[in-house]
């Protein structure tokens, strides 16, 4: 199961992967084009040329997690299409939704940005 904290990010490759690679051709991609830690345990989301496979790819703390999904009919929404496999950031949430068959996630916010408490401030009225 994928941790139901708000703290952990979402990013979805935005170019398309050959879903034959496993754990190690995956990580690469990480590690390599997209500059993240896979040990950080945000989770990485990817899609063939053909949309009807996704692959989900995490580090749980104890080893890679990777997950898949065909959808029987239908295809997955590819909005966030980008050069250079630029990747789109989403939430848990919207990754659920994705992985749903939704056509929204990437196109409309869906749920509230993930929590950042670098970035939080707290006013207290006065």
């Amino acid at each position: 199961m994928i941790g139901l904290t708000r703290a952990v990010r979402v990013f979805a490759y935005g170019a398309p992967v050959d879903l034959r690679k496993g754990f190690n051709g995956l990580a690469a991609l990480v590690e390599q084009e997209m500059k993240h830690r896979l040990v950080n345990g945000d989770v990485y989301l990817f899609l063939g040329r053909k949309p009807r496979r996704a692959k989900v790819l995490y580090f749980d703390g104890t080893g890679l997690c990777l997950l898949a999904k065909r959808l029987e009919r239908g295809r997955f929404a590819r909005p966030w299409e980008r050069p250079g496999g630029a990747a789109l950031s989403m939430t848990l949430s919207e990754l659920a939704v994705f992985l749903e068959g939704s056509e929204l996630v990437g196109r409309k916010m869906l749920v509230p940005p993930t929590f950042d408490e670098k970035n939080l401030a707290v006013k207290i009225p006065m």
